[in-house]
């Protein structure tokens, strides 16, 4: 018996991955407004209603794809993150490392990325299960600057008095340890670097912008810098 389970369950995997696959394929195409349960069914030669037991709606197959790629461009920052450990290099490196990996994630998966941090799919609200794996690359951030204060080796940003509250209160959420003043700055940086890969990836520094790989690196270094973290090496 536990042998047919275990052919189920891997046949369940594989036909999972393959739906996945050609929602992928679809959202490359045709973007994720249009994706649709039935055109996935039909490329793969299922019937809806066989499809519709894997996923039962257009949003729990969109919610699935986009987990996966938090998923994937968090681990990439993890990643990039634990190969330049702390203290083994300054704070500020480890930033780069890390925002480069994930700027290079988003130039191989563009379609995937722009699902993630493009623009709202109409009619899809986000479950709470997007929360945890959206979280990953901020974390990493975090922790980064984190060992950094820890260390007594962040430079804590200035902060005006009327962002005070609301950076006491994003520090108590979600990052208790690090100076408020640091956290404002971090969620500032944060965003820029998104900026920065969207601009890239969507077209805006087209004929403005040649040298882009430099141009995120240096300012990838004074965002860091921004946040307090130690200079990097020239």
């Amino acid at each position: 018996m536990s042998t047919i389970r275990g052919a189920r369950e891997r046949a369940r995997v594989e036909v999972t991955a393959a739906i996945k696959d050609e929602a992928r394929k679809q959202l490359a195409e045709e973007g994720a407004a249009k994706l649709s349960l039935r055109a996935v069914s039909r490329e793969l030669g299922m019937v809806s209603s066989a499809l519709y037991r894997y996923f039962p709606s257009r949003d729990d197959l969109l919610t699935a794809l986009i987990v996966d790629a938090f998923d994937a461009i968090g681990e990439v920052a993890e990643r990039a993150a634990s190969g330049e450990r702390a203290g083994a290099v300054p704070p500020a490196e480890r930033w780069i490392a890390v925002a480069c990996a994930v700027r290079e994630w988003a130039l191989a998966h563009p379609h995937e990325y722009a699902l993630i941090y493009g623009s709202p799919v109409p009619g899809y609200i986000a479950p709470m299960d997007t929360v945890g794996p959206a979280s990953r690359v901020g974390l990493v951030f975090i922790d980064i600057v984190r060992a950094a204060s820890r260390a007594d080796d962040l430079a804590v940003p200035s902060l005006a008095p009327e962002l005070r509250s609301d950076a006491e209160r994003m520090a108590a959420e979600f990052a208790p340890d690090v100076p408020p003043a640091a956290v404002a700055a971090l969620v500032a940086a944060w965003a820029q670097l998104f900026g920065l890969i969207s601009f890239e990836l969507f077209g805006q520094f087209n004929r403005v912008v040649e040298a882009r790989e430099p141009l995120f690196r240096q300012a990838a270094g004074e965002l860091a810098r921004s946040v307090g973290l130690r200079a990097a090496k020239p």
